[in-house]
């Protein structure tokens, strides 16, 4: 019997997936360490205070630059996730009992570190009646209580596409309703078991609905083919998306989904030209792009967009 990390058996999937070794990194997989003033200050500020980012703790290759920005992200709900997607590191079972003092204590670490912008992000809690609900809309409640300077995007699950969940999420006003689809229709299945792309579309219908700035991401490499990811592009615009990053797969260990394909760099320019055209108001395209880099300036974008058409529409 073959054994994951965190002790449970691995899936036959899994064990199918660690027959391909790791992958070796093209050249441009690499980032390059900027010490800047406000990178340094935060990180000793970090250290000092004992708090815990998603940006340090995952060793996020844009830590420096989001740093810079006074940008962090923060991941809820626990270490368990209940749900098993192909691609990522976080570790799948029984999650913890809710925390419920966790809002406060991101909150807290927010205002110790002064930040213009934090990503909230998370588990999928199914083993909660409300499925996390309440911890993500209480997480964006606290940090706008304490920080009223502090834009907030909140990643969430798609709480199975429940309205009253997304309701009273929704109810929270983040700044940015942020829910990920990562990948194409074809594929979807193999690479996000407990998901579903129409369902996934329609959690972001539901969130410019409400009137929040929407935003996805789509991650390139794990099988699908380039005209797949201009359709992707095409339906999340038309589902209500306002904002889009676009990245390469990396492979967290031998038993996740293996790399199909190294995007190169100049494919993704073409991406971010053609998700621009098809009328984005803000795009991150890069093989190291992440779903939370660049976020407040990727906001300030769907400000200024939506200003712009305010703007128009009271002179037409």
């Amino acid at each position: 019997m073959t054994i994951a990390p965190e002790g449970r058996k691995m899936l036959r999937l899994e064990v199918r997936n660690a027959e391909t070794p790791i992958e070796k990194k093209p050249a441009w997989i690499k980032t390059r360490v900027r010490n800047g003033p406000e990178y340094t200050e935060l990180k000793n500020l970090v250290k000092s205070e004992g708090l815990h980012t998603v940006c340090q703790e995952a060793g996020c290759p844009n830590i420096f630059e989001c740093w810079e920005d006074r940008e962090a992200t923060f991941l809820i709900g626990g270490e368990q996730c209940t749900r098993r997607c192909d691609f990522c590191q976080i570790d799948t079972g029984k999650p913890a009992p809710l925390d419920r003092d966790e809002p406060r204590r991101v909150a807290e670490s927010v205002r110790t570190m002064g930040l213009r912008y934090a990503t909230i992000t998370g588990v999928a809690r199914d083993d909660l009646p409300d499925g996390g609900a309440w911890l993500y809309a209480e997480t964006v409640r606290k940090i706008h209580e304490l920080n009223p300077e502090t834009g907030v995007e909140n990643l969430i699950p798609d709480f199975n596409a429940k309205p009253d969940l997304l309701a009273e999420v929704f109810e929270s006003r983040p700044e940015v309703l942020a829910h990920n689809v990562e990948t194409v229709p074809r594929i979807f299945k193999r690479i996000r078991p407990a998901f579903t792309y129409d369902r996934s579309l329609s959690v972001l219908t539901a969130a410019r609905d409400f009137g929040l700035v929407t935003k996805s991401n789509l991650i390139l490499g794990m099988g699908e083919t380039p005209q797949e990811v201009s359709q992707a592009l095409r339906d999340l615009h038309d589902a209500g998306c306002e904002l889009i990053t676009i990245t390469q797969y990396l492979r967290p260990s031998p038993r996740h989904h293996p790399v199909e394909r190294w995007v190169k760099p100049e494919e993704f320019v073409d991406f971010a030209a053609e998700a621009e055209q098809i009328g984005f108001s803000g795009v991150m395209s890069g093989p190291l792009v992440r779903s939370s880099y660049r976020a407040g300036r990727l906001y300030a974008q769907a400000q200024e967009a939506r200003s712009a058409a305010s703007t128009s529409r009271a002179t037409a």
